[in-house]
């Protein structure tokens, strides 16, 4: 949206003050961000009541009779079918039109992309390869706001990832909802496009996030081990360790299935970085099939894990299921996890300590201390380096340094 703005001459306010169109980009995906996000629209009507307020994104497209007959507080609605619609509303709702921008889709918008105004901190950022999903797990909403699996085509997200580099990226992180699904819909799946990137020159860093892990592509292994510059770091959502509660979910595997596919990426991949997500509190979960997901975690030794409890969605197949659980009791299961998970987290990044490794410098805390990630640590969910320099870094850029001690979570490096 902000690309798309940018090249029909709007511009980008210092803060909301300044602005003439205050744009919330929302989530709808579980009751929490959706309270949340309008939470977000009724705090900015209370602090400029004369401004003019656009929900966007994924609240806007899963309720848009629902809130434009309760939220009058937002102007307009923008959901997330036809981002480049969103000149011609912003026009719509200010009454402000800046010059007629004629781009209708994704392939006239995508060029856009790699020009976009980036909100990430300094060398990374993100580039989406896919939109929708087609597993269809049943406490999952996103099939019904994103649609099913779209892949964009290989040389549109080549020609998007030339761009980031030559503005200085160091770091492309390939999102979607599902990047194990990439190009099945387009006969040019993951491995295609990953041997596409891995013949761009440059040094820089290929971060793969969120492969639903019965959709795990075998070859993007050898590729990562034959090119280090797709980090072994892999965020595969298992969700749950219980069979009975996975078949539930609509889920294939099972705890045995998602075991021997660790163990497999670490056999090729020794320095291998697997980051979860696991969902407790799903209806019929039994404190049988509790103990099964702390077994299923025990064994797994994860290196990082985020842990959620389920939220009950309308127009999703789990939303009838029973025997639901209640709130009190998933938050404690959570809590478990989460201190089982501590041990496991902090024993496996003992190992990082002692080695020389590359860490992307991201920000300055003061002149001798800098914020920092290795390879093991993904922007936004994961720990932080914390570099000790005796003189200033520059963000966005690389630097080889000793790992000398772990604080919580964090690891802290000294410049070679």
């Amino acid at each position: 949206m902000m690309a798309v703005l940018d090249r029909a001459n709007w511009s980008q306010a210092e803060d909301a003050s300044g602005a003439d169109l205050i744009i919330i980009n929302s989530c709808g995906f579980i009751e929490s961000a959706k309270q949340e996000s309008i939470n977000a629209v009724l705090a900015y009507r209370k602090q400029y009541p004369h401004k003019k307020i656009l929900l966007a994104g994924c609240l806007a497209q899963r309720y848009p009779k629902e809130l434009a007959d309760s939220l009058p507080e937002a102007d307009a609605l923008f959901g997330n079918t036809d981002l480049a619609a969103i000149t011609k509303t912003a026009n719509t709702v200010t009454g402000i039109d800046n010059g007629e921008l004629f781009v209708n889709g994704n392939e006239e918008t995508a060029p856009l992309l790699g020009e976009r105004p980036l909100l990430s901190l300094p060398g990374q950022a993100y580039v989406k390869i896919s939109e929708g999903c087609n597993n269809r797990c049943s406490f999952c909403a996103i099939p019904g706001i994103r649609g099913p699996q779209h892949s964009r085509p290989i040389p549109q997200v080549l020609d998007e990832c030339r761009r980031l580099l030559n503005r200085g990226i160091r770091e492309l992180c390939l999102i979607g909802q599902d990047l194990g699904s990439y190009g099945l819909d387009t006969a040019a799946p993951l491995p295609a496009l990953l041997e596409a990137l891995s013949a761009l020159e440059d040094h820089f860093w290929v971060r793969l996030l969120y492969i639903h892990p019965d959709n795990f592509p075998r070859p993007i292994l050898e590729i990562c081990r034959r090119d280090k510059r797709f980090l072994p770091y892999f965020d595969l959502p298992f969700q749950h360790g219980s069979a009975k509660i996975l078949r539930a979910m609509n889920r294939r595997g099972d705890a045995a299935a998602y075991l021997s596919l660790i163990a497999e990426i670490r056999s090729v991949l020794p320095e291998a970085v697997i980051r979860s997500t696991f969902l407790t509190g799903f209806p019929g979960e039994t404190e049988e099939d509790f103990r099964e997901l702390l077994d299923f975690q025990a064994r797994a030794e994860l290196d990082w894990v985020g842990v959620f409890t389920y939220s009950r969605e309308e127009d999703t197949p789990a939303y009838d299921m029973k025997p639901r659980i209640a709130k009190k009791t998933a938050a404690q299961r959570k809590a478990l996890i989460e201190e089982q998970q501590t041990v496991i987290t902090e024993r496996r990044m003992d190992r990082f300590v002692g080695r020389t490794m590359e860490v992307l410098v991201e920000e300055a805390v003061d002149e001798t201390i800098h914020l920092g990630r290795l390879y093991c640590q993904a922007p936004e969910v994961d720990g932080s380096t914390v570099i000790r320099s005796d003189h200033p870094l520059t963000p966005g850029a690389f630097i080889q340094g000793r790992v000398f001690a772990r604080a919580g979570f964090d690891l802290e490096l000294c410049p070679s």
